[in-house]
């Protein structure tokens, strides 16, 4: 398993920066360019156990995912996991806190490959990948709940 860590810091309260979270046509707003993103749920309420269903293309590839929400601990954390994706496993850790009145995003991310030995070989590229992608998902929640106020 690998686990890949992302913070940052965002002048919101924990409340709003939880509820923009839990808002799914938001994902379209911090999605990087590169990615075209098509929700197939409509109407999503967000809950323990409810499941979302999106499609994500990049380099003109779609992936199919099919994400439930394990966990939903208002406002504190919201915990997502794949039932179906490009991924062996994939578990998304949402955490929100305060931290000197601001509040701290802390996105964690445990994902195994699949095709076992050539699947660990690309978990490097994959990381880097992420890094990329939750660079700009921080950067864009930061521009847009920052300039609310």
């Amino acid at each position: 398993m690998v686990t890949f860590i992302k913070k940052s810091f965002i002048n919101c309260s924990i409340e709003q920066l939880f509820d923009f979270h839990l808002n799914t046509q938001n994902l379209t707003k911090i999605t990087p360019n590169d990615i075209k993103l098509n929700l197939l749920t409509h109407n999503f309420t967000p809950k323990q156990s409810a499941t979302l269903e999106i499609i994500s293309t990049k380099y003109f590839i779609p992936t199919y995912w099919k994400i439930e929400i394990e966990k939903l601990d208002r406002p504190n954390i919201l915990v997502d996991k794949a039932l179906k994706s490009p991924f062996k496993s994939w578990v998304h850790e949402h955490k929100f806190e305060n931290v000197d009145g601001k509040t701290q995003l802390i996105d964690i991310i445990k994902f195994e490959m699949p095709f076992g030995i050539f699947g660990k070989l690309l978990a490097p590229l994959i990381k880097k990948d992420l890094e990329k992608m939750f660079t700009f998902r921080h950067t864009q929640t930061k521009e847009i709940l920052e300039s609310k106020d």
